[in-house]
């Protein structure tokens, strides 16, 4: 069938909405139709080359949800008309990883850039005048119909809004998990959040359900800093400098429990600034991304072995998303979880460039592709 969908041909380079073939499912796949795709600065990361990708054109998207239209031969436990919320990170079910509860980390991760199927890194779904089109986590949420694997789909409730549910694939659970799971806020504990765009906003959520006692946003954006406290930040600030006063001065001049940072473009200049803010014994989670070629922390070594100081990466928060997407969701249900409030602009396909513009800008909190 024919479909449209954001691609990129090139990186650096820009998103282009073109005309694409899409291959009906085949067993233990379906096919979607769009009706939500989070802009995740993941995406960009592509287009401007931080992040290389295993061939071209790739179409991009990561995060999205959407309703089953067909469902691929001898495919158990799914039917059309289902309503489904898209993993990034494929879970297999049997490697290591999965089995000891580490699924974020499944070796299927291995294909994510690749573009091709988690089973088979030969085979694609998409493509363009003949050409094969490689589709960002085996999903490309920037289409408005996509073809993918069962493994990559989590099954959500017919009555919830998947143009908010979309986020829980990538965003909502990298930030909260960063915060519970990688970071392991306890009650009481001072935390501070570096960038409180996408990710950020949730590692704020995440700290505040923890029950953190401090919680300290830190972004040079106004609108955003406003945003962080009335979704649980206790204080925030336009710098580390001084997000790390703040915290010394609850901690008798120790530093903060812990410190996550959630910037758009990583750099090792900020990973230091965090893991000076800690103190002895704390934890600074990296779950932001950078280019990928860049190595090197400007840390000091005896500051993290006398002070026993852990930098800890975390991919989707360190969670399950088969498990915690659904948790998530209860969160949601519950009023626990805001996901309403994080949506700041919806787009059209075609708008995928100005969405990406206005991230750069410090426009949104995440944007949001609505699909007809």
């Amino acid at each position: 069938m024919q479909t449209r969908g954001a691609i990129i041909r090139q990186a650096p380079g820009k998103y282009e909405v073109v005309d694409l073939e899409l291959d009906r499912p085949r067993q233990n796949e379906l096919l979607v139709k769009m009706v939500a795709s989070g802009l995740c600065h993941s995406d960009d990361h592509l287009a401007t080359g931080d992040l290389p990708v295993g061939s071209y054109p790739f179409c991009g998207g990561h995060e999205g949800a959407g309703v089953v239209v067909e469902v691929g031969p001898h495919t158990l436990d799914w039917a059309e008309g289902d309503h489904v919320v898209f993993s990034f990170l494929a879970g297999c079910g049997r490697c290591r990883w999965c089995a000891t509860g580490m699924q974020n980390l499944c070796d299927r991760g291995a294909s994510v850039l690749v573009g091709s199927r988690p089973d088979d890194p030969s085979s694609y779904r998409m493509s363009l005048d003949g050409q094969a089109v490689a589709q960002n986590s085996g999903i490309s949420t920037f289409s408005e119909h996509t073809t993918v694997h069962v493994s990559s789909a989590v099954k959500v409730d017919k009555d919830l809004p998947l143009d908010k549910l979309c986020l829980l694939g990538c965003g909502v659970g990298t930030g909260w998990g960063a915060a519970v799971n990688s970071a392991e806020v306890y009650p009481g504990h001072t935390v501070v959040v570096m960038g409180v765009g996408g990710i950020g906003m949730n590692a704020v959520q995440g700290a505040a359900h923890a029950g953190a006692a401090h919680v300290i946003a830190v972004d040079p954006v106004a609108f955003k800093r406003e945003t962080a406290l009335a979704l649980g930040a206790t204080h925030a600030v336009a710098t580390m400098e001084e997000g790390t006063e703040i915290a010394r001065s609850f901690t008798n001049g120790q530093g903060a429990d812990s410190a996550i940072v959630t910037t758009g473009v990583v750099t090792g200049e900020q990973v230091a600034q965090a893991f000076a803010a800690i103190r002895k014994a704390g934890t600074c989670v990296v779950t932001g991304l950078g280019n990928a070629m860049q190595m090197g922390l400007p840390i000091n070594l005896v500051e993290l072995v006398l002070y026993q100081k852990r930098i800890q990466g975390s991919l989707f928060g360190a969670s399950s998303p088969s498990s915690g997407i659904p948790w998530m969701i209860d969160l949601y249900t519950s009023g626990k979880l805001k996901l309403d409030e994080l949506v700041t602009t919806t787009y059209s396909l075609d708008q995928v460039a100005q969405g990406f513009e206005d991230m750069h800008s410090g426009k949104n909190i995440r944007g949001v592709i609505l699909f007809d």
